[in-house]
């Protein structure tokens, strides 16, 4: 049976509740405060839901994840990052950043970033625990991605490419950032080809849940300020 979330309680029920179809659904209700944002990736689960569904809580199994020792760059990325045609910052604008991933792709209608999800990272932005990365082409923002950054761990949520290889770029460069700063892994959430072919490869939530249990709470002097 599915649980209802009450707003006046931040409890998630056990991970190994969630149901087996849909993969990982685990709980409906609540809100999207910043406390409660914050419990759920600190309980392995993430909000993902479209405008008319209620909050819909996922902790899928098994879980995609990249190790940053496992990072794979193919060889025409690798020319791309040679090139330098692309620059990278982090954290300078992180608004735009979640606009644009929020928008319609050409491979569907509508977007799970709704205008509540919007606001409540932009608050988690504020609070210092989501992040982003931006790619430039010139003046022009042709790329970027955005998560959270909590202990040794990075919680990858949505990316956007309005350029060839821009989110590419970015995400490279954010990996390897957090890899010098000592992080162990990144929460890729669901599968896809584009995160596989960077590495990205399944672990069980069991797995999962005892990375967060490890490392959630250890330092980490991750420097957004590039």
């Amino acid at each position: 049976m599915l649980t209802w979330l009450e707003r006046d309680s931040l409890q998630f029920p056990p991970l190994n509740k969630a149901l087996q179809e849909p993969n990982g659904l685990l709980a409906a209700g609540g809100d999207l405060s910043a406390e409660r944002l914050i419990h759920a990736y600190r309980h392995g689960c993430f909000p993902w839901f479209s405008d008319g569904q209620p909050i819909l809580w996922w902790s899928p199994d098994p879980r995609t994840v990249l190790i940053p020792d496992e990072l794979h760059i193919s060889r025409s990325l690798a020319k791309v990052l040679r090139q330098d045609r692309y620059r990278v910052t982090f954290d300078h604008d992180f608004a735009a950043v979640i606009t644009a991933c929020s928008e319609p792709r050409d491979y569907a209608d509508d977007t799970w970033i709704t205008s509540a999800m919007r606001d409540a990272y932009l608050e988690l932005h504020k609070r210092g625990l989501a992040h982003s990365v931006e790619v430039w082409q010139d003046q022009q923002l042709v790329g970027g991605l955005y998560g959270l950054a909590m202990g040794r761990l990075f919680f990858g949520e949505s990316m956007f490419s309005r350029a060839d290889n821009a989110s590419k770029v970015g995400f490279v460069t954010l990996v390897e950032h957090l890899k010098a700063a000592g992080v162990v892994m990144i929460d890729c959430q669901m599968p896809t080809r584009h995160l596989q072919s960077f590495g990205a490869r399944a672990i069980s939530r069991e797995q999962f849940a005892t990375t967060l249990n490890t490392h959630l709470d250890q330092p980490c002097p991750i420097k957004w300020s590039r």
